[in-house]
């Protein structure tokens, strides 16, 4: 198929050190170019990928210093790129809704003859600005009827407003080869990977690792074009920082990241939200480190309790599921993930949903839809279309 991905602006593909959407799109191209796809992205310069890359300004929004709130570069970058859309043959457009300057391909979007398809990476309300929130979503959902939406989980499905045409579930997924375990067994500590901020939880998996009485690395980036990221971190996280039981490592490229999970005993994921997916979890997976969360958000989908990690309620009982973790076999964990969250599984579901948008099926009428999130049964393999 020839298939054009707009990406958001703001991080590069692949990020370099966070972007959560940045990190599926890249996945999902790469896998879709191997299984010998043409495939378009649009998107700032800088971005690094064996797609063709079409850009109409050399560097992602946040390496150029602007900040989330200045969109007019941000919907020029789009603009273009639905035109260049417009202008060329394409099978399915897909899009990535994750911040609210993407808001702007609704209307953008809703006269393109090219089927197309977008994947919503975030919550809705887009209309917020810390705790302030607006009404500008409802203007903007007013073209919904004319996408074709897909969900990242069930949870985040069950939040998208009844505006929204949802064609069906897929769960992200990671190349299985770039997360081989880099030791066959693992060193002692614990390990939190994320942003630093409250919904995160890393100072739950600070009391958690406390009362069990184990290490904990902490790795992740502290956003400072958030005040109140860079406040939290140095008022609730740093103060417990002692460079022995409780260290914080600072963010971490891929390699980096691949070798920690691979040593840690498990990851620590006490989550404050109804968060739409979680990739830290099945990087860590993919691994073969388990993992130990709350049951918020799309964590009891991606968790298989007992086989995965654990889901706890609270802070005590994570201590206590620390003290378990010895009882789960870290190639069963890693199995678990390649079979459900794997970027040629995730490549798959997209491609059965890209056949039914470029069918003709109308928004709304998608009687497997709720099947696309799911495993495919027994040993069969989805029929693929090959550019």
């Amino acid at each position: 198929m020839k298939i054009a991905h707009i990406a958001p602006p703001w991080f590069t593909v692949p990020p370099k050190h966070y972007g959560g959407t940045e990190t599926v799109l890249f996945h999902l191209i790469e896998e879709q170019v191997a299984q010998g796809h043409e495939v378009t992205l649009l998107a700032p310069g800088d971005a690094k990928t064996t797609a063709r890359v079409v850009s109409f300004f050399e560097q992602s929004l946040i390496d150029s210093g602007i900040p989330w709130h200045a969109h007019l570069k941000a919907y020029y970058h789009l603009h273009q790129s639905v035109e260049y859309v417009k202008d060329h043959a394409f099978d399915i457009l897909h899009t990535h809704l994750s911040s609210s300057a993407d808001m702007y391909l609704f209307p953008l979007t809703a006269d393109l003859a090219t089927p197309h398809l977008m994947t919503i990476h975030s919550r809705f309300p887009f209309d917020r600005v810390g705790n302030w929130i607006g009404d500008a979503d409802a203007y903007y959902l007013k073209w919904a009827s004319r996408i074709h939406a897909v969900a990242i989980s069930q949870s985040a499905r069950s939040q998208l407003p009844p505006e929204l045409n949802v064609a069906g579930v897929v769960h992200h997924g990671v190349p299985m080869k770039l997360f081989e375990p880099t030791i066959d067994a693992p060193d002692e500590f614990f390990v939190w990977l994320g942003r630093m901020v409250p919904d995160k939880g890393p100072h739950l998996a600070i009391a958690a690792a406390r009362k069990a009485g184990v290490p904990l690395v902490l790795a992740g980036i502290v956003d400072h074009h958030i005040p109140e990221a860079v406040r939290y971190f140095r008022e609730l996280i740093e103060p417990q920082l002692d460079g022995c039981q409780i260290r914080y490592v600072g963010p971490v490229m891929l390699a980096d990241k691949r070798d920690l999970l691979s040593r840690a005993r498990a990851l620590l994921n006490p989550i404050q939200w109804e968060e739409p997916f979680g990739m830290v979890m099945i990087e860590a997976m993919a691994t073969g480190c388990p993992v130990i969360t709350f049951p918020r958000g799309a964590a009891p989908e991606i968790l298989a309790h007992g086989e995965s990690g654990f889901l706890a309620q609270d802070v005590d009982e994570m201590a206590s599921f620390i003290k378990q973790i010895g009882l789960l076999d870290r190639s069963r964990v890693r199995a678990y993930a390649e079979t459900h969250f794997s970027s040629q599984v995730m490549a798959e579901r997209y491609l059965a949903l890209y056949r039914q948008v470029s069918a003709g099926m109308q928004p709304g009428v998608y009687p497997d839809s709720r099947m696309i999130g799911a495993a495919p049964a027994g040993n069969e393999e989805p029929e693929m279309i090959r550019a």
